[in-house]
């Protein structure tokens, strides 16, 4: 695969005001992201303990993870667009109130005598919708403060993602064995996420609006040079979003599905790859905040994504259990730089569109969740598990010539 020229962004002149604004602003964004990391695995490291409570089985908890997903999309989605009208303050102030308040929910919806699954279910739309909200405002965030820099912003602020993916399993394990009711842990986590409330209301930061005037202008531009008005999810960011998803689809199916494939192994050796593989992640994100910047973005992602397919192809392939865990386990760390990096090349793309640029990819991405990780059980029961993790090399590759063809139409247009 021939890797595109390199391409310079173009970059909009640094704001004074945002050095300031870097660090706290990176914290609230680095918070945020540990906050949806952790509340994201709440219900997975719950699920015996709900399907006991609700009497349901695993088809019912497929559709409140589905649930989950599609929310969390129609909030990314939505969410760049109501800060570009809005502002980022209120906009995201509420959504961490609303987040909060729809994981406690899910607590509130099984206790009592007659647990309610039709509220846990509702309790799902709004966590996971908010949740999609303060996905792509965080990442929006970063790009905004960080002008320059943003391989490593990007990496560091993923990494706070993968760090409370790890820690809320271990946590909420060990509160629930050593007693403490399932519910009081989803509430007592739903009251901690709405704090974080209060730091979009103290910490300052770019506003994220579109003014009027700069949306005028752009039309008229567009119009004057003989351009159609086009949907800022076309053309480059199309690609962009196409290979996001394609690897989000990719790390979420080998996620959900890695201890089934390694069944033969005891259940704790399956969930220990399964640890080493998100350890991988956040590995592979930490590293690449200290030496992204060092390359072109494009090629540094590129590079990764193609080391992940090889390693995944081997992982699935190599019969000695011991080898493919580590191989899994260097998948991760391959795969760790893919996804923050793929939202700083959208920055760098556009960057007068941080806020919508964020929350677009964020929705790309739950969109490529959403699709295969669902479609391995299908496949698992028709032509075999094995064939089903081969996809997510396949998917793999596909986000690298994702990649490759922004690259081209990206340098064909400078």
């Amino acid at each position: 695969m021939d890797t595109p020229p390199s391409v310079v962004a173009p970059r909009l002149p640094a704001n004074p005001a945002d050095r300031g604004r870097r660090l706290p602003a990176g914290i609230v964004g680095a918070l945020t992201l540990v906050t949806i990391g952790w509340t994201g695995l709440v219900v997975p490291s719950l699920i015996r303990s709900i399907k006991a409570t609700f009497a349901q089985d695993d088809v019912g908890i497929g559709l409140v993870y589905l649930l989950w997903a599609i929310a969390y999309a129609a909030g990314s989605f939505g969410g760049g667009a109501l800060t570009e009208r809005a502002g980022r303050r209120p906009v995201l102030g509420a959504a961490t109130l609303v987040h909060g308040v729809g994981v406690a929910g899910l607590g509130v919806a099984g206790m009592g005598l007659a647990p309610s699954w039709g509220l846990f279910m509702v309790a799902a739309l709004v966590a996971g919708g908010a949740a999609g909200f303060l996905d792509g405002g965080a990442n929006g965030l970063v790009l905004d403060v960080y002008r320059d820099g943003r391989g490593r912003a990007m990496n560091l602020l993923h990494m706070a993602f993968s760090v409370g993916a790890l820690a809320a399993p271990l946590a909420v394990g060990a509160l629930v064995e050593g007693g403490v009711a399932w519910q009081a842990v989803v509430i007592g986590t739903g009251a901690v996420a709405a704090l974080l409330a209060a730091t979009y209301g103290l910490v300052p930061m770019p506003t994220g609006k579109r003014s009027p005037r700069a949306a005028s202008a752009q039309r008229v531009a567009g119009a004057a040079g003989g351009e159609r008005p086009r949907w800022l999810l076309a053309g480059p960011l199309l690609l962009l979003g196409a290979a996001i998803a394609a690897y989000v689809a990719s790390e979420v199916g080998v996620s959900n599905w890695l201890v089934r494939f390694l069944e033969p192994a005891p259940l704790t050796t399956a969930t220990l790859a399964l640890s080493l593989y998100w350890a991988g992640l956040a590995l592979g994100r930490l590293v690449s905040s200290a030496v992204a910047d060092r390359f072109d973005h494009l090629r540094f992602t590129i590079a990764m994504a193609l080391g992940m397919t090889v390693l995944l192809a081997f992982a699935v392939l190599v019969p000695s259990l011991p080898i493919s865990i580590a191989a899994f386990a260097a998948a991760g760390v391959a795969s760790g730089p893919i996804f923050p990096m793929i939202v700083a090349l959208g920055g760098e793309h556009r960057p007068d569109r941080s806020a919508a640029v964020g929350g677009s990819l964020t929705g790309m991405a739950v969109v490529g969740s959403t699709i295969y990780p669902p479609v391995m059980g299908v496949l698992s029961v028709t032509v075999g598990l094995t064939v089903a993790m081969l996809g997510t090399a396949v998917l793999a590759v596909g986000s690298a010539i994702a990649l490759v063809a922004f690259g081209r139409v990206t340098a064909r247009r400078a």
